[in-house]
C-alpha cells in the first residue's frame, strides 16, 4: 500500500435532530480498498456523500492527495480524481452503453452537453469509451441501449462512467444492490480487478462482497465509527458483534 491518499477528521454532518455523521475520521491508502459497513441509518452513505462532495460537512475535513477538499463541491473533486456510484443506477437508459461513457468522457474534458449529438460521431471521444467499456467487460454490449442491459452490467456500466474521469479514488455506494446470487458473484469478480489498479472505498451489506474484496474495514453505528481493521479483526470484534447482534452476515 502506499501513503494517504484520503484523510477525514471529526467529519460531522447534520439533518434536523438527526447527527448521521458524528466525528468521524479515517485515512485510505493509496492502492487500498476500504469497505464501510454498519446497519442501515447509519451514515454510510451520508458519508459517501460528502467525501464525493454532493453534500456539504458541517464541521471536520477532508484532504485528498495532500491538499484540504473539504469546500470543494462535486465536479471539482471530480476533475481532481474523486468518482462516485451511487445506490440506484444513474445512467442514461435512451442511450447506448457506448454513448454513455462517451458522454462521461466529454463531461471530464469539460465539453458543454448542447453539442452531445455531434459528440457521437467524435473519435476522440469513441474511443477512450469504447476502451473503457473493453476494461469493464462490456465491449461487447457498446452499442445496446442502456436500458435493454441486465440489472448487473447497468452497475458496471455506471462504474465504467466513473472509470472514464480517470479517479484516483473510486466511491462505490451498494454496487451488489439488488442483484441474485449470481450478479453478485460476478460483480465481486469484477471488482476484484477494479482494486488491482483502483483506491477504492467501498460501502456495502454484503458481507461476502465486503469480506472478499476489502483490505481494511471500518463499521459505522449511529453516524460513528467503532471499530477499523483487517477483515479478520473485524470479524472477531465483540463490539462490531454486539452492533450486528442477530444479523448472520457478522455473527
Amino acid at each position: 500500500m502506499g501513503e494517504v491518499l484520503l484523510e477525514v477528521r471529526d467529519l460531522v454532518k447534520s439533518f434536523g435532530g438527526l447527527i448521521a455523521t458524528h466525528h468521524v475520521s479515517l485515512d485510505v491508502l493509496a492502492g487500498e480498498t476500504c469497505a464501510v459497513i454498519g446497519p442501515n441509518g447509519a451514515g454510510k452513505t451520508t458519508l459517501i456523500g460528502q467525501l464525493a462532495g454532493d453534500l456539504v460537512p458541517d464541521a471536520g475535513s477532508i484532504r485528498f492527495g495532500g491538499a484540504d477538499v473539504t469546500a470543494l463541491r462535486a465536479p471539482a473533486r471530480s476533475r481532481r480524481g474523486i468518482a462516485r456510484s451511487f445506490q440506484i443506477t444513474s445512467v442514461f437508459r435512451d442511450f447506448t452503453a457506448l454513448d454513455n461513457v462517451a458522454l462521461a468522457v466529454q463531461a471530464h474534458a469539460g465539453s458543454s452537453f448542447r453539442f452531445w449529438r455531434p459528440a457521437r460521431r467524435d473519435r476522440a471521444l469513441r474511443d477512450p469509451a469504447l476502451e473503457i467499456l473493453e476494461s469493464v467487460g462490456l465491449g461487447a454490449r457498446a452499442d445496446v441501449l442502456a436500458a435493454s442491459l441486465a440489472h448487473g452490467e447497468q452497475r458496471q456500466l455506471e462504474i465504467a462512467m466513473a472509470l472514464a474521469t480517470r479517479p484516483r479514488l473510486l466511491l462505490l455506494d451498494e454496487p451488489v444492490a439488488g442483484m441474485g446470487a449470481e450478479e453478485t458473484q460476478q460483480m465481486i469478480r469484477f471488482l476484484g480487478t477494479l482494486k488491482e489498479r483502483h483506491t477504492i472505498v467501498l460501502v456495502e451489506h454484503d458481507m461476502d462482497a465486503v469480506f472478499t474484496l476489502a483490505d481494511r474495514i471500518s463499521v459505522m453505528v449511529y453516524g460513528r465509527i467503532i471499530a477499523t481493521g483487517a477483515p479478520d479483526e473485524i470479524r472477531a470484534n465483540e463490539e462490531v458483534r454486539r452492533a450486528y447482534l442477530g444479523e448472520d452476515a457478522v455473527v
